[in-house]
Order: structure tokens, then C-alpha cells, then sequence
């Protein structure tokens, strides 16, 4: 019996729906339809994997697809546990197309075996945004309170915020409902700005849904225990708890979640200050880490979340329990690194200031810490005044005679200036066509030094994506899809060509769990199994495999990455070679050959390695 994916299409214009069904084999999940779909119809495509409600750990993601404003390219975000309460409408994808007259809330309710109610209904936005505690979490309390009593379960919203009006970088916030109270576990799809393309490009500020549609999703135990035996020696419960020691609590370190154990293993590697600890000597980057990361902001967080045991999840069963909160801050490594220490903030009462402003406006979080990162650092150098950016303060940008709480509240409170700036458009700060228009048009009224020290990943003409916060050269790499670990991000030297092909090999595996909509928290069972579960399930893996490797393909030949323009992205390639050499003492003689080159012409070397890198992922990423 064959097997659809159906997607239920709206047209956000006339507020028209239908639902269209896709066979399984042909496409196989949220990904490579929605590339399909976007190709079309430059829709904005929300959906789940195969395996939603089912047993399997981490099924649950919501992924988003389509063309990203900011990075100009298809791109995919995804959304933890918002998938459980999506799979309650029977459907596994909708498709937004057309654009709203004015800003709307998209209504989705399915009672039991009924057809799916649709409404479009206009919304004042900057009116709600302003109410109870601000921008995102006052529109999902806007919608759940407006909506919430049509639902017999408890449904989900979706919400966006100012910043999805006035920048490219605007993200998607959710959280788990609970007995009709919107919890503090916020749940984000921030990467590629969705965002400010549902707002700007649909005219929705804001989805809920939910219903009480049951289907055949996979709940047999016992057969999936039986997979992982004959693989692991371990059910599937036991293979998944050990699989996310990292993100629960993790023994070697003492601490646990992204946060706790990046910050307990980075030592000299950190990075801080808009990246300028690469041109400190080692001693300097430990001092940082010992006294402002060990001592003070990695404590603060061991003792308020860890031993507090302030953890929960997404909103899915799940033994990862990674979201780590303190009161209602959720505390990642990504954001409380890139409007933490990137910007001069190591207190956690100062970083909950500025994530939580940035948040509540609905920023994708590790976009915006690198542009106040990079304007701080400005202004600090005398390339910006204050007046122009419309701010009151000045940072305080070095670590010698640093005040750990005093200095970091100091470099908040700029940062939500900053933020207000951006969003009320004061003085120059006109983000609309993004940062990177943004900063080369200011490069040309105050000199290449403005732009020089902004780093980011740059696509064909406006294009940009702020990199993930590791100090190793794949987070620069020339990918179809940066700012995601759709490549390599290990802290080892691979030289370039080397690096390319494992930046494909990840962008294939990434790929794989996204399209299933599986959290990558699980990917040590979920890359070798979920191969094996869908052939047991569908008995279609060929299909699938084959269906990965053309999926990887379609999007690299749509890659118009662009050679890094600004020397700090060449700087940060010919540190992290210098540190392996010096610190770490490598005896590889091919790193030895590429520091030297580094050394003799930093341009012509950064240029040679970013081919090198290119090329390897090329021809790593094509069908024979």
C-alpha cells in the first residue's frame, strides 16, 4: 500500500487552502519537498518527519524550509518538540504562499476525523508586541489566549517579533502549552531569519495549531528495542541515555547541556571580545577562560541551573533533557557565547539582560551577538561615534582591568541600546537589507577597518550568515547552508581539500536527520539507524539513501558562496593554524606548509584554503 506525504497549501493572500499528496519515495520528508516546493512556489514550508509520534527519541523537530532572506539561499531551520503537537493535524507539511494584506495569525484546528479548520485573521502586531512582557512571547500570549479555548488539547503557536520587521535576522519562537500556560522552555527556529519571511514576505505574525487527529505512527517498543540489541547490545532507551550524556550531565565535566560542557572544555580556544582574543598569546585566552568563564560565568550557571536542576525539554519525551533554564532564561552555548563573551559579557544576570532583549524581539540570537559584537568593537576603536549609531555608552572592549559584573552589565545595556536602534532605525542603522549591505556600504563612508573587523559567511550579492561560535576553519567553509553544522566543526587541523570532502559528508548526515525531522542531539544511534528504521518500516532504503545524496546535491548546485571579505575571517584561519602549531605543538607538516603560506601572504593563503575547501566539498556532492 503506498504511503503519501500530504501538505496542506495556504494561500495567504486570499486565505485559499488545499491539500496535495506526495508519494512516499518520491520525496521523503520536510527538506527535499520543501526544496521542491520552494523552487515553485517560493513558499515557506513547515513540516515533520516520518517518524513524528512515534516512540523514536528526538522525532519530533519542526523543520522549516525555504529561500532565507539573509542568507538568499534555500535553507533549513528546525524547531525542537513543536512537531508532537503539528502531528495532531494529520498532516505532515504546510506551505505557505502569497502574502497577507496586513499582519495575521494563521488558525489551524482539526477535531478528530474532521476537515482542517483554516482562518487568516488580521492582527494589530506592534500593538500586541508591546504588551505583558514583550515582542514574541506577548503575540504567543495574544494567539493562545484569542484561540486557545477552540482547542480540546493544548495546541502550539508560533510567533515572531519586531526584529522580523525591521531586520533580515527576525526568528521563530514557540513554546511547549501546558493545561493552556505558555511555558518558559522557549523553543527556536533562528537560524536563516524565517522569521522575517513569514512577516515580511507572507504577512503572518504568528501560527497556532493543534487537534485531535490520531494516526498510525510507530509505537511498538519491544520490535524497536530489538533493532538497537542486534546493533548496540542495548535497548533503545538505554543506547539513547548514554547517546546524550552531554546534554543531560556529564560526569568528566560536572556540568551538562551545551552550555556547561562547551565552556568546561574550551580553555584557550574561546573566543571573546568580536573574536579579538585570536592575536592574544595563550596565557592571555586561559586568564580569560580561568577567571571570567571557570570562576565566575560557567559557575554562576553549575550553580543556579545544574545543581538546581532546573532542566527540561523541548516539549517531547526525551532522556536529553537539554534545555537548561534559570527561572525563564534558557541558557544555551550559542547564544549566551555570542551575547556573552563575543561582546564582553561573562555575568549571567548581564547576558540574561541582552539574550533576553534580543529574544523577546524575536532575533535569531547568534546573528545579532555577532553584529553588536562587531559594532561594539567599532566603537571601541573610534570607526563608529555613538551619535551615529543612536547609543548613550561606550563599550568596554579588553580584558586587562575588566570587571566581571560591573564591565559585563556595562556591554549589556549597550546591547540593548544597540537593539533599539536597529529596530527604531536611529542615527545609520538601517538593517533592512541586512548586515553585510549594511557594513559594505558603511566600509565605503569610513574606510575598510569598519568592515575588516565584522565576521561573517558571505552568498552571492547580500547574502550573509554570522558563523557558529568555534574557533576552527569549517565554520567559515563554503557551504550551500552556513551558520548550521551542516559541516565540520571539530577543533583538529584537516587540511582544506580533506576538510571540504568531511564538511560534505556532515552536510549529508545533518541532512538526513532533518529531513526525518530527528534531533541531531541523537545523531550518535540516529546516523547509523535511521537507515535500518525506515527500511523496516518501508522497506525503502535504497530509495532513501539514494534520495539523500540527490537532495545534497540539488542544494550545493545552488551554492553561491562567496570568498570571505574581510581580513578578520582570514585572521581567524591563520590563528587557529598558529595555535595548533605553537600551543598544541602538530608535527603535521601539511599544517606546517599552510601556517608558513599564512605567514608570507595572508590574502593569497586565505584564498588558496577557501578554494581548497570548495573544491573538496564539490566533488564530494555530485552524482555519478
Amino acid at each position: 500500500m503506498d504511503t503519501f506525504l500530504k501538505a496542506l497549501f495556504i494561500d495567504a493572500g486570499t486565505g485559499f487552502y488545499r491539500v496535495e499528496r506526495f508519494k512516499l519515495g518520491d520525496f521523503f520528508g520536510p527538506v527535499d519537498l520543501g526544496l521542491h516546493l520552494s523552487g515553485k512556489y517560493n513558499s515557506l514550508n513547515i513540516g515533520t518527519g516520518l517518524l513524528c509520534g512515534s516512540i523514536i527519541p528526538g522525532s519530533n523537530r519542526l523543520i522549516f524550509s525555504g529561500f532565507s532572506p539573509c542568507w538568499g539561499g534555500f535553507y533549513v531551520s528546525s524547531m525542537g518538540g513543536a512537531g508532537l503537537v503539528f502531528d495532531n493535524l494529520g498532516i505532515n507539511m504546510i506551505s505557505i504562499i502569497n502574502s497577507a494584506h496586513s499582519p495575521s495569525i494563521i488558525y489551524l484546528n482539526r477535531s478528530h476525523g474532521e476537515e482542517i479548520e483554516v482562518k487568516i485573521v488580521p492582527v494589530d502586531a506592534d500593538k500586541i508586541w508591546k504588551q505583558g512582557r514583550g515582542g514574541v512571547y506577548s503575540m504567543m500570549e495574544y494567539a493562545c489566549k484569542t484561540f486557545g479555548g477552540n482547542y480540546e488539547n493544548d495546541p502550539r503557536v508560533l510567533a515572531t517579533g519586531p526584529a522580523a520587521r525591521a531586520t533580515d535576522i527576525g526568528a521563530i519562537c514557540s513554546a511547549p502549552i501546558v493545561k493552556g500556560r505558555i511555558t518558559p522552555v522557549d523553543t527556536w527556529a533562528g537560524r536563516g531569519g524565517f522569521g522575517a519571511k513569514l512577516l515580511k514576505e507572507h504577512g503572518i505574525a504568528a501560527i497556532i495549531y493543534g487537534g485531535t487527529f490520531i494516526d498510525e505512527d510507530f509505537r511498538n517498543r519491544s520490535v524497536a528495542d530489538e533493532w538497537f540489541m542486534n546493533k548496540y547490545n542495548k535497548k533503545l532507551a538505554a543506547k539513547d541515555f548514554d547517546a546524550t550524556v552531554k546534554y543531560r550531565f556529564d560526569p568528566k565535566f560536572g556540568t551538562g547541556g551545551t552550555f556547561g560542557s562547551n565552556y568546561a572544555a574550551l580553555a584557550g580556544s574561546m573566543l571573546s571580545f568580536n573574536y579579538t582574543s585570536i592575536y592574544l598569546e595563550e596565557e592571555e585566552r586561559l586568564f580569560i577562560h580561568k577567571n571570567f568563564i571557570l570562576n565566575h560565568y560557567l559557575k554562576q550557571f553549575n550553580s543556579e541551573t545544574i545543581s538546581a536542576k532546573q532542566h527540561h525539554t523541548c516539549g517531547e519525551p526525551c532522556a536529553a533533557v537539554c534545555k537548561k533554564m534559570n527561572n525563564e532564561y534558557k541558557k544555551d552555548y550559542e547564544p549566551y557565547q555570542a551575547m556573552g563573551p563575543l561582546c564582553g559579557i561573562f555575568d549571567q544576570r548581564a547576558a540574561e539582560k541582552l539574550a533576553g532583549r534580543a529574544d523577546a524581539c524575536g532575533f535569531d540570537a547568534i546573528s545579532i551577538g555577532g553584529v553588536l559584537a562587531w559594532l561594539m568593537e567599532c566603537l571601541s576603536k573610534n570607526l563608529i561615534t555613538p551619535a551615529e549609531l543612536g547609543v548613550s555608552r561606550m563599550p568596554v572592549f579588553s580584558y586587562k582591568g575588566f570587571n566581571v559584573e560591573t564591565d559585563s552589565n556595562t556591554n549589556a545595556e549597550l546591547g540593548c541600546e544597540l537593539i533599539d536602534s536597529i529596530l527604531e532605525k536611529r542615527g545609520i542603522m538601517d538593517f533592512g537589507e541586512g548586515a553585510r549591505k549594511f557594513a559594505r556600504r558603511l566600509a565605503r563612508e569610513k574606510g575598510p577597518d569598519v568592515l575588516n573587523c565584522f565576521v561573517y559567511n558571505a552568498f552571492a550579492r547580500k547574502g550573509w550568515m554570522a558563523p557558529n561560535q568555534y574557533w576552527t576553519p569549517g565554520v567559515l567553509s563554503p557551504m550551500a547552508i552556513a551558520g548550521k553544522y551542516y559541516m565540520y566543526y571539530g577543533q583538529e587541523f584537516i587540511a582544506p581539500r580533506e576538510l571540504g570532502r568531511v564538511n560534505a559528508s556532515r552536510f549529508r548526515m545533518e541532512l538526513m536527520l532533518d529531513n526525518l525531522g530527528l534531533c541531531r542531539f541523537h545523531r550518535g544511534w540516529a546516523e547509523d539507524m535511521a537507515p535500518e528504521i525506515i527500511e523496516t518500516l518501508f522497506g525503502i532504503k535504497k530509495q532513501f539513501m539514494e534520495n539523500i545524496l540527490a537532495t545534497a546535491e540539488r542544494i550545493n548546485s545552488r551554492n553561491s558562496s562567496v570568498f570571505w571579505e574581510t581580513r578578520r575571517n582570514c585572521d581567524l584561519v591563520k590563528s587557529f593554524l598558529q595555535r595548533k602549531q605553537k600551543t598544541e605543538g602538530s608535527k603535521s607538516e601539511e599544517l606546517a606548509e599552510w601556517a608558513k603560506r599564512f605567514e608570507e601572504d595572508c590574502g593569497k593563503a586565505a584564498l588558496d584554503f577557501w578554494y581548497e575547501m570548495h573544491k573538496g566539498t564539490h566533488e564530494s556532492l555530485r552524482q555519478e
